[in-house]
């Protein structure tokens, strides 16, 4: 069996987690956050972060980046709920 190690060590991928959650939009939140561009930038940026330390697919990372920049740029803006 093939054991790959991972550069980044189990605290660092706890504390990640933990700030993951702490900056996803939840669906308690989502009406109040969703067109915050920091918030979503935010939650991007951590999800770029934790695709990466789990050895994610590069690809993924930066598409998640780039959509953090949009965000941030006012390039997108949330389209609202459609059933509201």
């Amino acid at each position: 069996m093939d054991v790959k190690l991972s550069k980044w060590n189990e605290n660092s991928k706890l504390l990640l987690k933990k700030l993951h959650g702490e900056l996803s939009i939840n669906n308690k939140n989502w009406h109040q956050q969703k067109s915050d561009k920091q918030i979503r930038a935010a939650e991007l940026l951590v999800g770029a972060l934790s695709q990466l330390i789990n050895e994610g697919d590069e690809t993924n990372v930066k598409e998640l980046l780039r959509q953090a920049l949009k965000w941030l740029d006012n390039e997108i803006k949330d389209p609202g709920c459609p059933s509201h």
